[in-house]
């Protein structure tokens, strides 16, 4: 079932949203070669529990962390570690969450660490892209799937795939609601979008193949062909006057 939010649960869901854009804004100042995917996961930690919010992740599930850490060829869920420490040339997706009054919010970001290689820093530029391309669709009366086509048409222009496996989702009181949100497929499919729809929309970009598969841990997807992956997230309400950005940064 598909839950409808009111304006003052929208708005109650834009302090959510803010702080988990502020979260995600400490982490992209703090990422360096040197420190590890724990510390990050501290310092998300301390900065959302200090705001009086909860890190939606941790204990979600069973996951450990605050935050999902991963790192090049990871595509999400990657477990904090003291032992993986960021490099010069890597990059990390950031996918984190935050509940406040009862609300969530959830966004993800992929960051260089240092200086990137010129096809990593297009990965991670045309996967914020297809974010936009698919927002573009957010409007009342589109169909959910006008979105994930959006998103799939703009990657396939540079070789890249989308990932299959796992798809976006629907946010609110809980931090997976319906519908789910491919970033894939033809449009004019899946529910009609509605004013007090939340969604997060979220692109999983691999630079090679779009098969995917599971570490041990039952956490870490990482891509089948080891090709670089990248992620961008974010809640997006559909109003009235076209999609708002609650996570925005």
């Amino acid at each position: 079932m598909i839950i409808l939010k009111n304006k003052s649960e929208i708005a109650l869901m834009r302090i959510s949203g803010s702080l988990t854009a502020d979260a995600l804004k400490l982490m992209e100042e703090m990422i360096r070669p040197g420190i590890s995917t724990m510390d990050l996961d501290r310092a998300a930690y301390e900065f959302i529990t200090k705001h009086g919010a909860v890190p939606s992740f941790k204990g979600y599930g069973g996951f450990p962390g605050s935050i999902c850490a991963s790192v090049n060829d990871v595509v999400i869920h990657g477990i904090p570690s003291e032992k993986t420490v960021l490099k010069e040339g890597d990059i990390i997706s950031v996918d984190l969450g935050v509940q406040k009054n009862g609300w969530h919010g959830d966004a993800a970001r992929t960051f260089p660490v240092g200086k990137v290689s010129e096809e990593a820093r297009k990965l991670i530029e045309v996967t914020e892209g297809s974010f936009f391309e698919g927002l573009k669709k957010v409007t009342a009366g589109s169909k959910l799937t006008d979105v994930s086509h959006a998103i799939e048409s703009f990657t396939d222009r540079y070789g890249y795939s989308q990932v299959r496996d796992f798809v976006g989702h629907g946010v609110g009181k809980s931090l997976h609601e319906m519908p789910n949100v491919p970033n894939y497929g033809a449009p004019g499919r899946g529910p009609r979008l509605m004013e007090g729809m939340v969604i997060a929309i979220e692109p999983m970009v691999n630079m090679g193949g779009y098969e995917v598969y599971v570490l041990p841990d039952g956490w870490t997807v990482k891509t089948r062909d080891g090709s670089l992956s990248a992620h961008y997230e974010n809640t997006v309400a559909v109003t009235e006057n076209g999609p708002e950005l609650l996570t925005r940064t």
